[in-house]
């Protein structure tokens, strides 16, 4: 059935494009039709030294063709998927291939229609954020209808119908939802002219699934609310959001029945060469999904904003921060300064800190005032506990444009990384926190008008008392080669030299070359992958060491 649906798509697709060449030959206007290509292979090794296992299958791979024809104010689109297998790290329930996503638009001056699986997302997400972010293996599309109204100038009103994608398959919830979304300078002409613009919005949430547990009584009707605003004068930015879910026992969060909640502020002040921004947030059991049994980045509503820096260096990533929805409580201050116009110092402080709430689980007692048991609730303080530290992260980073060719940056990074929390490891292992020193020093050259290099160097220093508790010092050398416009080859090694277990003090060495046309490139590389946490704003996916080719194939027509 799949491949019969795959080929009609193909041939409708077709006939848009020869009936296309038809109508530009006469000059009538029937729309327009693109597309892209993402492909990723992998081909695995076995190599023992970082405990990396071959694949039976050898060859793994993730295709995404996606195709949209527009045509005035109408517009229509599909997409297939094939993992043939998953890549090392996905879920292997993504496994096979079909068109899970398609979709048929009408966007008009008043109303904006929807109909088949759609994107979506409220304010900051905190209740509902439907998305796709394939490198980490998620799309929790809604399959449905969505309806956008827009009755008066700044004001839009979102209404949605539908179920979520799971896999191949559908969510066992209905999720009904809706939105408001109100630009105050625009909605009142009083206002219009107003240095201070001002935003508002209001969100609802509400999922159903029946209650099949024969041990629990379950919620079957779940609702969430969030309220934002937003505030913008001059050089200041204030903007807020605020959430709230009532009792969702699931299995994220053992089924414990307290309602959910959550704030999250964020201020910043910019003028020439300086800014500053200060974020805080705090969360209470707001984990939300349209399955209550779905873990990991599975069937996802809610999305809630990391309150870290998120690293692109290299070894930083070893030690990377992933959000805990069950509770947390933490804050981000970021202060850059620039001084200097032709070549200037850019200084830039980052401070951020997220410790767990202080909670306490409620008892059962009897008539006689003893205890029975715990109770699936709990009371939580507002302020968060001293000691169960989450996370810490001290950087700073001072770069410099020595001439018009050539520059540097150097940056030092502190972690407090407690790992048993946020990695969640389901081994009996305990790593508790990990400290570490972090440096890199980064430098760019551009030898000519279409060749350049840059070269890192990283090292990652963890305390002699903390060495034991995990894989120790590590050491990366990278360097770069660009040949514009087309050509682009990197080579680094990651030397985990410091290891407490000697046989694993192993050399993860990768290279890779790129070639770009126009919009399409094509990558191949090989090297081995450390285990780990891949991050993307927030949210991770496990990641096991391997060992092998990689071709990367991406296009745009």
């Amino acid at each position: 059935m799949i491949k019969k649906i795959f080929i009609s798509a193909i041939f409708v697709f077709a006939q848009g494009f020869y009936s296309l060449s038809i109508a530009q030959e006469k000059k009538v206007d029937i729309g327009t039709i693109h597309g892209s290509l993402q492909s990723d292979v992998q081909y695995t090794l076995p190599d023992s030294a970082i405990n990396a296992v071959s694949k039976p299958e050898k060859i793994l791979s993730n295709t995404y063709l996606q195709l949209l024809y527009k045509r005035g104010k109408f517009e229509a689109g599909a997409r297939y998927e094939m993992y043939q297998n998953p890549l090392l790290g996905f879920d292997l329930r993504y496994t096979g291939q079909g068109i899970p996503y398609r979709f048929i638009r009408y966007n008009g001056e008043f109303i904006d229609i929807t109909v088949g699986n759609f994107y979506e997302q409220f304010g900051k997400g905190s209740i509902l954020r439907a998305y796709q972010e394939w490198t980490l293996g998620i799309d929790n599309s809604i399959d449905g209808l969505r309806a956008k109204i827009k009755p008066h100038k700044g004001i839009v009103l979102t209404g949605i119908l539908g179920k979520q994608r799971a896999f191949w398959d559908r969510s066992k919830a209905v999720i009904r939802a809706a939105d408001a979304d109100v630009m105050l300078n625009q909605a009142f002409s009083g206002m219009k002219e107003s240095k201070h613009k001002i935003a508002i919005g209001a969100s609802v949430v509400s999922k159903y699934q029946r209650d099949d547990d024969v041990t629990l009584v379950l919620p079957e009707n779940v609702t969430a609310f969030s309220g934002r605003m937003s505030y913008n004068f001059k050089k200041i930015h204030f903007d807020t959001e605020g959430a709230y879910k009532i009792n969702d026992p699931d299995a994220t969060n053992g089924f414990n029945y307290n309602p959910g909640n959550l704030i999250y502020m964020n201020a910043s002040y910019s003028t020439h060469g300086f800014s500053a921004n200060f974020s805080a947030k705090r969360v209470d059991n707001m984990d939300f999904r349209s399955d209550r049994l779905a873990t990991i980045n599975a069937q996802t509503l809610s999305f809630l904003p990391p309150i870290t820096k998120t690293h692109t260096y290299r070894l930083p990533t070893l030690y990377p921060y992933a959000t805990q929805p069950n509770g947390e409580f933490g804050g981000q201050l970021n202060l850059m300064k620039k001084i200097g116009d032709e070549h200037p110092w850019t200084f830039n402080v980052n401070l951020a800190g997220v410790n767990g709430l202080d909670t306490t689980h409620l008892l059962i007692l009897n008539a006689q005032g003893d205890t029975l048991d715990k109770s699936r609730t709990y009371s939580s303080k507002f302020l968060p506990s001293s000691d169960k530290v989450f996370f810490r992260d001290l950087n700073v980073e001072v770069a410099k444009d020595w001439t018009d060719k050539f520059s540097q940056a150097l940056t030092y990074i502190y972690f407090a990384y407690n790992k048993d929390v946020v990695q969640f490891s389901s081994s009996n292992v305990e790593y508790g926190t990990i400290r570490s020193h972090i440096v890199v020093l980064e430098n760019s050259y551009s030898i000519s008008d279409n060749l350049a290099l840059r070269a890192e160097l990283q090292h990652m220093l963890i305390p002699k008392k903390d060495q034991y508790r995990d894989m120790g010092n590590w050491g990366l050398a990278l360097l770069e080669l660009s040949v514009s416009p087309h050509w682009y080859f990197t080579v680094f090694d990651e030397w985990n030299y410091g290891n407490p277990i000697k046989e694993r003090r192993a050399h993860y060495f990768t290279g890779q070359f790129a070639y770009v046309k126009d919009s399409h490139r094509i990558s191949v590389g090989y090297g081995r992958q450390r285990e780990g946490l891949l991050c993307v704003g927030g949210v991770c996916r496990v990641v096991p060491a391997s060992n092998g080719f990689m071709l990367s194939i991406t296009s745009s027509f």
